[in-house]
């Protein structure tokens, strides 16, 4: 072996190495491109079976099913938009998030009516609280800090919002235009497998993403019911957000109940009414939280087995382990994004390797 063989193999290694770099720093630099591209592309799989509906049984030309599906998607979320918007104010006008000394009280005023239902009890909260500094420890910015951030995302959402609508458009009036841009990449005998496997991918993932709709939309309606029965204010929204928490596997449901009881808690805060904590906000909050139990049972039992089985084809122990590997991996993000990217290596890993025994046994119901 020469010098120069050794030189040029060094440079060559060099090269690559500094291609790399420059490829994952380019990616890093347009990664909110990225994002768009992603949430984009899930938005027309949504909307891959409303527009085959409009086609196939309506006879819709297909420019015109775009357009009566983007105009359904851009209607419903106008009507999210518009009712976060009296949530974000009211609760940020109850909770005091622009006055920390307001918030302190009114969070200190709770702590008061609790101890003293739980005084009627013989428990002495009030004590334990002094001796163990929980109160002088909390740090009161957290929750205004949340809100006030959140509201200042809306200018970055609404750009990111008119980017994503503007993909979305292009990806579903030509649902292959993705695969095409994918493909440039690739060999040409490679051409043929991939798309057949992208086809699969598509029809997989959508019928997943749909069955999350659904399965939000369950958990919306019986949170809705359990929120209006005991007169929480906005109740609508309330549900909703707590419903799509459980987007984020096994941890989402957490977040959300707490979430809830949080709400209900502080609904009404400043009745006058005698013994409101014990007479109103505890009842209240018990059977708000005896329906979310329910709406979970559901969940766990009926519609994600259903979404699980018949969409992605994969056991719900399979499933387990990798959203929690991807948790591991990725954090949150890795878990919501876990079942799909599975399901799509999956069926690639189907099409180039069927001939390993593994890869048989993990992809025989697909």
């Amino acid at each position: 072996m020469t010098s120069n063989t050794i030189a040029n193999g060094i440079l060559k290694a060099v090269g690559i190495i500094f291609g790399v770099l420059a490829l994952l720093y380019f990616l890093y630099l347009v990664q909110s491109v990225i994002l768009y591209i992603a949430i984009a592309a899930v938005i027309s799989l949504i909307g891959r079976p409303i527009i085959r509906f409009l086609k196939r049984r309506l006879k819709f030309k297909n420019t015109l099913a775009v357009i009566f599906t983007m105009t359904l998607m851009i209607g419903l979320l106008i009507g999210l938009i518009s009712m976060f918007i009296p949530l974000v104010v009211e609760q940020g006008e109850k909770l005091s998030l622009l006055n920390i000394d307001e918030l302190k009280a009114n969070i200190e005023a709770l702590y008061s009516q609790i101890s003293e239902y739980l005084a009627t009890n013989s428990i002495d909260l009030d004590q334990s609280l002094k001796d163990s500094k929980l109160l002088t420890n909390i740090d009161y910015t957290i929750l205004p800090n949340f809100f006030n951030s959140l509201i200042s995302g809306f200018g970055n959402f609404s750009i990111g919002l008119l980017s994503v609508l503007f993909i979305s458009f292009f990806l579903l009036k030509d649902s292959a235009l993705l695969e095409e841009g994918i493909m440039v990449f690739m060999p040409n005998n490679k051409e043929k497998r991939l798309s057949k496997s992208f086809e699969k991918i598509k029809d997989l993932l959508s019928r997943y993403f749909v069955g999350l709709v659904f399965q939000i939309l369950i958990l919306f309606i019986i949170y809705t019911i359990a929120l209006l029965i005991f007169g929480i204010d906005n109740a609508i929204v309330i549900a909703f957000l707590c419903a799509l928490l459980n987007l984020i596997p096994y941890i989402g449901p957490l977040f959300s109940g707490v979430l809830m009881m949080i709400l209900c808690m502080t609904s009404n805060l400043d009745s006058e009414i005698p013994n409101h904590f014990s007479a109103v906000i505890v009842p209240n909050t018990i059977g708000v939280m005896i329906f979310f139990v329910v709406a979970q049972l559901v969940d766990n039992f009926l519609s994600q087995p259903l979404i699980f089985s018949n969409s992605v084809k994969s056991h719900p122990l399979e499933i387990f382990l990798v959203i929690i590997i991807w948790g591991l991996l990725f954090g949150i993000l890795g878990m919501v994004i876990a079942v799909p990217s599975y399901t799509a290596i999956k069926v690639i890993l189907k099409e180039f390797l069927s001939e390993n025994k593994i890869v048989q046994s993990l992809t025989k119901d697909i």
